[in-house]
């Protein structure tokens, strides 16, 4: 079977599983997981299949034109490089965990054929976008995911969190998804093409007449799949959905799409430097504010998601300093690590009953009940930090290193002004990254006070798949040296002076948050030890224990119980609110961005809307109500005059008759006397 034929397999057969699982899934039970599972697997082999066989070389390009169009043609194109072959394996890798880690986590969720489908074809969606050679049907695949994720964050669509939550992710990624629809089409009128590999060679030639345009209104789209600032506020709030979800969103799809499209496209925003700086820009802000958010978070989730937010700030980062290589490779690194950090956050979920921090800062024991998590999320933790030898330290310095070539003018890809500022925003980020690191596993498995409520063992669909994925978290970036090949030609070794600085502040800001936690725990009074499962009253200076979700319930109607669990009162022993000191309730709001927006947008379209509605019922439903009254009044005459009398019917005739003759001798006279 030829390379070509193989990658066409690779979106289609999630898609005919997801089909089947539609059709299927409910009328017979039984097939449901297999047709999640396998579909998805096979996906994923061939993936790994037709990387192998491009083997980082010529890129493979094949296309069919999908209609006539009359102007600029719509090809249904492979273009499948370096780049395209590993990011499909992770897609394909991760979906696979996550379809597999489901059946344990959802296995009596009444509405798991559906959920499963959805992730199939979430999943297939994601590979069309990688695939994909051909603008049109990326954007096809582009807004399936859309669809896709409003889905499947409201499965749990009982509860409002759920509810607002998805129909927000929609409406922001949507909001950024109209100017990036107009620079596709800017974009294939400026190239005459909609081909990618004729877009590149345009850019090549000069072709493009307004470039500075065109980047900036691909990344308003960007911004929005990929949650930069400012439309970023969308994704903390997606942590509503089921935890498999959040790690399918946050590893492999969704957010990685757009990072994926800039590094696809690279040319075309290298091509306006002032694009370059604007992704800079946006880099480091969504980076820096993502870091000290995700430092002030309660929710266990909500601070993997603005962790999330800021390891996609380090890829535009790289992005915006013209090295595709650096980028590429921390998504593929951070899919590995992320994917493990949401899934094992879901066992400790269920162990804990309850997504607080505070309240299972509060436990004890929670490590020893579940040490498969404990072990893998630690695992996960340092690689976040950059920690080495983990993935994430090789794939976090390959872009430091490509912020400093820039900022020292050794590449000439991107303003040094660029270089500077994501090499400084990375080098704090790296800082805060550790700090919260630190925090939410002292918070999370070292808890004081009564005995974390026993859930029972985690299914072995749930725990063999952490371990599967610590295995890339902690060895993937070992692999640095031997991928130039596919990215470019890169080099994405670390240097001597990015490494020291890098790992030096991370360890320092674990230090830090370990220090100040050691010292508060140290004055504040333990709470009583009590028996698993019950609740004692507070007493004056002890901290309260929590309340769990339903202690023998699954996994998943664990996490959909905790949604309506209101989080304990402060923490006096949070790291998070010492190191922040006063900006500590601005980065917990997520600074505020979300009453800005409803301040700015939601209001005056709300006072529009009513305006709007006003005028309809007030001023046109007048007239028409008018109007109508009128006939109706008219039909109320006419209606008096039929009586039914034939005598009344034959005078009427014959006094018209008289009248019409009348004013027809009158008119002959005037006409005769003129």
């Amino acid at each position: 079977m030829t390379t070509t034929t193989l990658a066409v397999l690779v979106p289609l057969l999630p898609f005919l599983g997801s089909a089947a699982g539609l059709l299927l899934g409910r009328a017979v039970p039984g097939l449901a997981r297999p047709l999640a599972v396998l579909p998805v697997l096979a996906a994923a082999v061939l993936a790994a299949v037709v990387a192998a066989r491009q083997g980082g070389g010529k890129a493979i390009d094949a296309a069919t034109q999908l209609t006539p169009t009359g102007s600029v043609p719509i090809d249904l194109a492979l273009h499948i490089d370096g780049f395209a072959a590993l990011v499909a394996v992770l897609v394909g890798v991760v979906a696979t965990c996550v379809q597999v880690y489901s059946t344990g986590y959802l296995r009596h969720d009444p509405r798991y054929s559906s959920y499963a489908a959805l992730v199939s074809l979430f999943t297939s969606a994601m590979l069309l976008v990688v695939y994909s050679g051909d603008l049109m049907v990326l954007l096809v695949g582009w807004e399936i995911m859309g669809i896709c994720s409003y889905f499947l964050v409201g499965h749990y669509w009982e509860t409002p969190e759920a509810r607002s939550a998805s129909l927000k992710a929609f409406l922001v990624t949507k909001l950024g998804d109209v100017p990036f629809l107009i620079g596709l089409f800017a974009l294939a009128a400026d190239a005459g093409t909609f081909r990618i590999t004729g877009v590149l060679g345009a850019v090549a030639a000069g072709g493009l007449d307004h470039p500075t345009l065109v980047a900036l209104l691909l990344l308003a789209g960007v911004a929005g799949k990929s949650a930069q600032f400012p439309l970023h506020t969308w994704l903390p709030d997606a942590m509503a959905g089921p935890t498999p979800v959040s790690a399918l969103i946050h590893a492999a799809t969704m957010v990685a799409a757009g990072i994926y499209f800039v590094a696809r496209l690279l040319p075309v925003f290298t091509a306006s430097a002032a694009a370059l700086t604007v992704l800079a820009v946006m880099a480091a802000v969504t980076m820096v504010g993502s870091a000290l958010a995700a430092l002030a978070q309660d929710d266990i989730k909500r601070v993997l998601a603005y962790s999330t937010i800021g390891q996609l700030g380090y890829m535009s980062g790289a992005l915006a300093v013209g090295n595709r290589g650096a980028a590429v490779f921390h998504l593929l690194s951070h899919g590995a690590f992320k994917a493990l950090l949401f899934l094992a956050a879901g066992a400790v979920i269920h162990a804990a009953g309850t997504n607080s921090l505070t309240a299972m800062s509060r436990m004890s024991g929670l490590a020893k009940r579940i040490p498969d998590a404990y072990w893998t999320m630690t695992v996960g933790l340092l690689a976040l930090a950059a920690i080495p030898p983990f993935a994430g330290f090789f794939s976090k310095e390959a872009v430091l290193v490509a912020a400093e070539h820039a900022a020292t003018g050794e590449t000439t890809a991107a303003p040094a002004g660029a270089g500077w500022i994501v090499l400084v925003a990375g080098l704090l980020t790296a800082l805060l990254t550790a700090a919260y690191a630190m925090r939410l596993w002292l918070l999370a498995f070292r808890g004081r006070g009564a005995e974390a409520p026993d859930h029972g063992r985690q299914p072995n669909a749930m725990t063999t798949v952490l371990w599967v994925l610590a295995v890339p978290s902690l060895g993937f970036g070992l692999t640095a040296g031997y991928l130039d090949d596919w990215f470019d030609g890169s080099p994405l070794t670390p240097t001597l002076t990015t490494a020291v600085l890098g790992t030096g502040l991370a360890v320092v800001g674990a230090a830090i948050t370990y220090a100040v936690r050691r010292t508060l725990v140290a004055r504040t009074t333990p709470p009583p030890a009590v028996p698993a499962g019950t609740a004692p009253a507070p007493a004056a200076g002890v901290l309260a224990a929590p309340h769990v979700a339903h202690p023998d319930a699954e996994a998943g109607q664990v996490e959909a119980e905790a949604l309506d669990l209101p989080h304990p009162a402060v923490d006096p022993a949070d790291p998070g609110r010492v190191l922040l000191g006063p900006l500590h309730r601005h980065a917990a709001a997520g600074f505020h961005l979300d009453a800005v927006y409803r301040t700015l947008f939601v209001r005056p379209v709300l006072a529009a809307a009513s305006l709007v509605r006003f005028l309809d019922r007030e001023v046109v439903d007048t007239y028409v109500n008018g109007a109508g009254s009128t006939a109706k009044g008219l039909g109320r005459l006419v209606r008096s005059a039929q009586t039914g009398n034939v005598q009344t019917y034959l005078s009427a005739l014959l006094a018209g008759s008289v009248v019409l003759a009348i004013v027809a001798v009158v008119l002959a006279n005037v006409a005769a006397g003129a």
